[in-house]
């Protein structure tokens, strides 16, 4: 993974990831008098005050944007239900109390289409490659009762799917309940018929992602 560049403020730092961004644009749209690919630097943490920076920051889908508060203001907190969001065409964005790799994350989005070059991340090579899936896949019979605010475990198996240890909520885009469950396992070669459930198509498309790739 890229090492993040940090821009600083006089009451807030803010840093950037490239590697984990996938141009959803939230940053420019909400606050474009701080975040304006136009300007240089592009990132102007003193355009806008903390808080409202910190707001813009938590709705980056990816996590490639987070902040940390130099006024003594609130710092980022998990949301205490793990969510598995599905995208239309694109990755499965996950937020909460999540750890991959011994690494704590609040929010990610990880690639299901099979052909991202950092993988397990997106990095919005779906759309070169003309991934199709849909956002809005049929609910399961997956509904068991699950704790919240405890840690979301992600493990991309080596070769093969992602697997979810610990409570999570899978929702299509628009928030409908796909599955509650305790152990999920995703497809991320993008050939599974049961997206976004794996179905062991990553054996027969002979799907490479080394177990170097998840850390």
């Amino acid at each position: 993974m890229a090492k993040s560049r940090s821009y600083f403020g006089k009451d807030i730092e803010i840093s950037f990831d490239m590697s984990r961004c996938i141009h959803a644009r939230n940053c420019f749209l909400t606050l474009p008098k701080v975040f304006d690919p136009a300007q240089r630097p592009w990132v102007q943490p003193d355009n806008a005050h903390a808080e409202e920076i910190a707001a813009m920051v938590r709705t980056c889908p990816s996590g490639a944007l987070q902040f940390k508060r130099l006024d003594g203001g609130l710092e980022e907190a998990p949301r205490p239900i793990n969510r598995v969001t599905i995208r239309e065409n694109g990755p499965v964005e996950l937020s909460g109390d999540l750890e991959m790799g011994g690494e704590k994350f609040t929010r990610m989005t990880l690639c299901r289409c099979g052909a991202s070059a950092n993988k397990p991340f997106c990095d919005y090579a779906h759309v070169e490659d003309g991934f199709e899936a849909t956002g809005e896949p049929a609910a399961t019979d997956k509904d068991m009762d699950t704790k919240i605010g405890e840690t979301l475990l992600v493990k991309p198996v080596p070769n093969g799917p992602l697997g979810l240890v610990g409570p999570v909520e899978v929702t299509s885009g628009t928030g409908t309940r796909i599955a509650r469950s305790e152990k999920v396992f995703l497809c991320r070669c993008g050939q599974s018929k049961t997206k976004p459930f794996c179905d062991g198509s990553h054996k027969a498309a002979g799907f490479s992602a080394p177990a170097a790739d998840t850390a």
